[in-house]
């Protein structure tokens, strides 16, 4: 028998075979081209199957609409069958699918949506949020427009749901989008968008042509434009403190819906819509008044420690007036910064969206600080010039202080004879009341000459509270430690999860020497307030209450600006050393009490004439304490 033996040569032929068929099947196999076209070519059958599916049922349902149509002769019924099923014409085009058209400006990179027309996404281009992402005002689906009406056969159709044909073209510098939704080529309903070079204003208009016969003109025609809010702040809560849908109407008033809550009104004669977001605006301008709005805003933050996407959900719903038995209606929309440079050069009153305060104190703001800071950071950094704002606004306010500490001197000097009065009638108040009235008058004393100079700060305070958070020129802009001085500054971030109630998760180090200076301040002028005030009866210690208020104070600062503009932390750092200074001025080289004294002694000599509220006080005190007299006679 024959011995079977290894053959080696066999092997490697079967190995080489093997080798060969595999590079065959490799060089055969499709490339990642290939199968991505592929994919591509089923994913246009499945998009063309659905939209011919689309056509059939929007055509089968135009003639069971009109089967029974016996107001037209068969002729107007064939017409208008075709025309209202013909809206399914552009979805016989090769933009009609859901896709978008692409076109880009100086600051713009913009998005729209062939499906409804609308802007599907709105980039900013020379702006990145705190974590150096692109501005977004419009993704994802957060916003829309939308036409719904009714069709002469009693449909009810909206624009979102129907496709438009894009088109792009110039018109000299511009850009024109013009989006059309087509029942023929001559008969259409039109959204142009006309965007200028360097622009944040986008010229809108709606426009239809030959469809006076498809509307239903007895029934409203409206337009519906919904957003979200995008966050774009390190600060949540912080954000949507400043996230408002504010409005202009009846010739320039100007209202808003809630700041924290949901909120809806129904307005008339609306000029324009802001949905602002902090430092972002989407805002909407009609060149004539909507003459009836139903807008609604709704907080979407429902915890401030989670962290989330949007802020507020604004929407709108406008009516839109035919005019012929078609539309034509001229727009325009702002999508660009809270900024009030840019927003004035409108002239469309835009800047009075943002909230610089009411009445004196938004007066204040635009007249004066805005101007000033503008000026001051024209040449100088940021940081350094809201210290040398604050210095120009210590100084312009350092008479009020002075009247403030020479009334506490006043007081101060006639306490000994005011606690003597208070003794000596301690059982006759109103007669106490009087002499005290009496000799603060011959002195020129008065508790009221040191309260007037400081009610006259309050709206210097209050206006510069609202500045620094709206003062766009802050956005970004570092000082020292702090890397955004519309943002608070970190010094130290606790663990991830942890977060101090009415703190925050985080340590700022300008509300920290902001508080110090304002405790050495008040320790400071209570001292001085506390020896001032007369011992009265009755009423707590004073000097008990001033030192309360002394911790109390510094406390306040430190929890509610931890998360506040590290600009107005900055400020009123700055503001209280400056006012320690002055304070320490006017006591030791500008106020000598013995020259006030003097000064008193010599008023208490002269005759003092009486003004009408004094005397009034007089008559009054005198008529109570007659009353008193006689009810005790008749006791």
């Amino acid at each position: 028998m024959e011995e079977k033996k290894f053959d080696v040569n066999s092997i490697i032929g079967f190995v080489l075979i093997f080798g060969i068929l595999l590079y065959i099947m490799y060089q055969n196999s499709p490339s990642d081209e290939e199968i991505a076209a592929e994919k591509k070519a089923e994913q246009e059958q499945v998009e063309a199957e659905k939209i011919t599916k689309q056509q059939d049922d929007t055509l089968v349902t135009t003639k069971e609409d009109f089967s029974n149509n016996t107001t037209l002769d068969s002729t107007q019924r064939v017409a208008l069958q075709n025309k209202l099923g013909a809206f399914a014409y552009a979805s016989t085009l090769p933009s009609a699918k859901d896709d978008v058209t692409s076109v880009q400006t100086d600051v713009f990179e913009l998005k729209f949506n062939n499906k409804g027309g609308h802007l599907a996404e709105v980039k900013l281009r020379n702006f990145v949020d705190y974590d150096s992402v692109p501005i977004y005002l419009v993704k994802d689906g957060n916003s829309a427009f939308n036409i719904s009406f009714s069709t002469s056969d009693n449909r009810n159709l909206n624009t979102q749901d129907l496709f438009f044909q894009p088109k792009v073209s110039k018109a000299g510098e511009n850009t024109v989008v013009s989006m059309k939704l087509k029942v023929s080529e001559s008969e259409y309903l039109e959204y142009r968008y006309e965007l200028k070079p360097n622009d944040y204003m986008i010229d809108f208009s709606i426009k239809s042509q030959g469809l006076n016969s498809v509307f239903n003109t007895s029934q409203p025609i409206d337009l519906d434009w919904k957003q979200k809010g995008l966050r774009h702040a390190r600060s949540i809560s912080y954000e949507n403190r400043y996230t408002r849908l504010t409005y202009m109407y009846d010739d320039g008033k100007i209202d808003k819906l809630s700041q924290t809550g949901d909120d809806d009104e129904t307005i008339e004669d609306a000029e324009w819509l802001s949905y602002r977001q902090h430092f972002f605006s989407s805002i909407l301008v009609a060149d004539d008044d909507f003459k009836n709005v139903s807008i609604t805003s709704k907080n979407l933050v429902e915890d401030e420690e989670v962290d989330t996407m949007f802020t507020k959900l604004y929407t709108s719903k406008m009516p839109l007036a035919y005019n012929g038995g078609e539309i034509n209606k001229n727009l325009g929309l702002y999508y660009g910064p809270t900024d009030s440079k840019i927003l004035k050069t409108y002239d469309k009153s835009l800047e009075e969206s943002i909230p610089f305060g009411w009445g004196i104190f938004g007066w204040i703001n635009k007249a004066i600080f805005i101007p000033l800071f503008g000026f001051l950071s024209g040449f100088l950094p940021y940081g350094i010039a809201i210290i040398v704002m604050t210095i120009l606004v210590k100084i312009m306010l350092s008479f009020v202080q002075y009247k403030q500490f020479l009334s506490q001197a006043k007081m101060k000097i006639l306490k000994p004879e005011l606690d003597t009065i208070r003794e000596k009638y301690k059982d006759n108040k109103l007669k106490a009341q009087q002499e005290t009235m009496a000799l603060q008058n011959k002195a020129g004393a008065s508790p009221l000459s040191g309260c007037l100079p400081g009610l006259m700060q309050i709206p210097v305070f209050y206006a510069l509270f609202m500045f620094f958070p709206t003062a766009f020129a802050l956005r970004q802009k570092s000082f020292l430690w702090a890397d955004d001085l519309s943002s608070y500054d970190i010094i130290y971030e606790f663990p991830a999860g942890f977060s101090i109630p009415f703190y925050g998760d985080h340590v700022s180090l300008f509300p920290i020497l902001a508080a110090i200076a304002i405790f050495f301040y008040m320790k400071m002028t209570t001292g001085q307030q506390a020896a001032s005030q007369p011992t009265q009866e009755g009423m707590p210690d004073m000097a008990k209450m001033m030192k309360y208020m002394i911790y109390f104070s510094p406390l306040l600062m430190l929890f509610f600006f931890n998360n506040y503009a590290s600009g107005l932390s900055l400020y009123y750092f700055v503001s209280n050393l400056i006012s320690i200074g002055i304070m320490l001025v006017i006591k030791n080289y500008i106020i000598d009490e013995e020259k006030v004294l003097a000064k008193i002694e010599t008023k208490k000599k002269k005759p003092k004439k009486e003004n009408r509220f004094q005397r009034k006080m007089k008559e009054m005190m005198e008529q109570a304490e007659q009353q008193k007299k006689t009810q005790q006679r008749k006791k």
